[in-house]
């Protein structure tokens, strides 16, 4: 009896001194059963050292340069200079999720801050910050805006928000996958002021949206809006179908835009970003545009098997009227079209064990606006810069990628190809030495415009690739590309009649031909 009331009182006393001790709760609280999700932060960080023949030559534009290699952006190459600077970019993504609306109510911020090794400091302005004693003020806003769930499967987004030519959710999607589905981000690859309302359903999904390009008087009928619907279906467990037609508004006449460049059909912007210019003049314009598309997936995945394929089409019409002697007349018709198809074939045991081929045909124009038609295409890149970024060819100086900070000079910025059109292919050999860990890749490129411009010829280039990727970590890696372009005769040319003069240049002297290298430090942290 008594060892029994012993016992009794040690148990007591334990009891006792853990309901009293701090330590305990501490401990217990420590690790809470499930994450706190009412406050996020993510961010995608990027380092890299470049080193490669083709620079801008205009002052201005040494912090940071858009658009078309050999366009009015001053891009060009050389045999004896050499480009050799080290870049930065950080995009810190901050979500807040507040408890009381019980995970329907999200916002969503995301900002950017570039720079390059050395080159301002104590200054205003974005894509600069890295010079001597720093203090730069130098933050970039991407998005701000909200995700309203209001049930089960839809979502309503408003505000300054990714607008991204495929029907998923870019921001509950991989980015990879938003480059290789629907129209891969080649029409519309941006960020835009706007409002979303999407419907995820478990076999199909549907998205409407519009978007504020540019408004400029607020008392005047002098915008410029895009409207928006995209809606796929699944097949089957392997195919998905979907269809999206695009209505662009603009009656701006080029006024807002990026810059002193401007806006829209006849604007500088056009000579930077290789897209087709529509020389109306300085007269006022109004454009009615369309674009009617339909694409398809096959395992897009890679999931169920070792086959990928992917596609699109997209038709493009409209009119644009030009205000001449007091009369609204027809200054072009629009008419053009894209395609694209690509396969992949995983032969091995990780999706890094493939081979790809990746095809890309647009419709060029023969005589530009002589007959007062334009059968090219027309692309985001007309409004924006960039406004469409086709980055997943596999190619690095013929084609857009995506390792880039601030620096986007790609020799076909826009698939329009100035509307010269275009017909281009891919291929990439990707080997998984060691599985998700260390993976080299070998591609080439070759390119031809569907239009020979004047004095020039077909053959736009030709390229060979390689890289080698080391994965430290998850979703962290380290990374070494090379690659060299050989320009054909279509830059024997410095026709202008559709852009800026093809070769930056004097007729019938090719440009030096472009390479490149960099080794990049890649993270994104969550």
């Amino acid at each position: 009896m008594k060892q029994t009331l012993t016992l009794l009182s040690m148990l007591l006393l334990v009891s006792a001194v853990s309901a009293q001790n701090p330590g305990v709760q501490y401990f217990r609280e420590a690790v809470p059963e499930k994450a706190n999700k009412e406050f996020q932060f993510l961010a995608f960080f990027i380092n890299q050292g470049v080193a490669s023949n083709f620079y801008p030559q205009n002052e201005f534009l040494r912090g940071q340069v858009i658009g078309r290699l050999f366009g009015a952006n001053s891009t060009t190459t050389s045999d004896t200079a050499k480009a050799l600077y080290i870049e930065q970019r950080i995009i810190p993504f901050f979500i807040y999720q507040p408890h009381l609306f019980d995970g329907k109510a999200i916002l969503r911020a995301s900002l950017e801050i570039d720079w390059t090794y050395g080159d301002a400091s104590y200054g205003v302005g974005g894509n600069l910050g890295a010079a001597l004693s720093a203090d730069q003020v130098n933050i970039q806003t991407q998005n701000i805006e909200l995700e309203l769930i209001p049930k089960t499967g839809w979502a309503i987004n408003l505000g300054l928000q990714r607008m991204f030519d495929t029907p998923f959710n870019p921001y509950r999607t991989l980015f990879d996958k938003m480059t290789n589905s629907a129209y891969r981000l080649a029409y519309y690859g941006t960020d835009a002021a706007g409002i979303t309302v999407r419907h995820d359903r478990d076999f199909g999904r549907y998205k409407w949206g519009f978007y504020k390009y540019y408004e400029n008087d607020v008392f005047r009928d002098d915008d410029v809006n895009m409207f928006e619907f995209m809606a796929d279906r699944s097949l089957n467990p392997l195919w998905k179908l979907g269809v999206s037609a695009n209505y662009v508004r603009d009656r701006a006449s080029g006024k807002g835009g990026v810059s002193i460049l401007g806006q829209g059909l006849n604007s500088l912007l056009a000579d930077h970003n290789g897209t087709f210019k529509f020389k109306f003049g300085p007269v006022p314009y109004k454009a009615d545009i369309v674009w009617l598309g339909t694409y398809f997936s096959r395992n897009l995945d890679l999931m169920a098997d070792r086959v990928s394929l992917s596609g699109f089409f997209n038709y493009n019409l409209g009119q644009a009227r030009v205000l001449t002697t007091g009369q609204w007349e027809k200054g072009a018709d629009i008419g053009g079209f894209g395609a694209n198809l690509k396969g992949l074939y995983r032969y091995g045991q990780t999706p890094d064990d493939h081979v790809k081929l990746d095809l890309i045909y647009t419709s060029g124009d023969k005589d530009g606006l002589d007959d007062k038609k334009y059968s090219g295409v027309l692309t985001a890149n007309t409004w924006g810069g960039p406004g469409a970024i086709f980055i997943s060819s596999g190619a690095y100086i013929l084609m857009p990628h995506g390792n880039v900070v601030n620096r986007f000079t790609p020799a076909i910025a826009d698939i329009s190809n100035m509307g010269y059109g275009l017909s281009a292919a891919t291929t990439t050999f990707s080997k998984a030495f060691i599985p998700y860990k260390f993976i080299g890749r070998l591609g080439g490129a070759v390119a031809f415009g569907n239009v020979k411009p004047s004095a020039g010829g077909y053959h736009m280039g030709t390229e060979a690739n390689l890289a080698l990727v080391y994965n430290p970590g998850t979703y962290m890696s380290i990374e070494w590309h090379t690659a060299h372009l050989w320009l054909g005769k279509f830059y024997d040319s410095a026709d202008q009649r559709y852009s800026a003069p093809v070769n930056g240049g004097t007729p019938g002297v090719r440009p030096v031909n472009p390479w490149t290298t960099f080794l990049v430090f890649k993270w994104l942290m969550f």
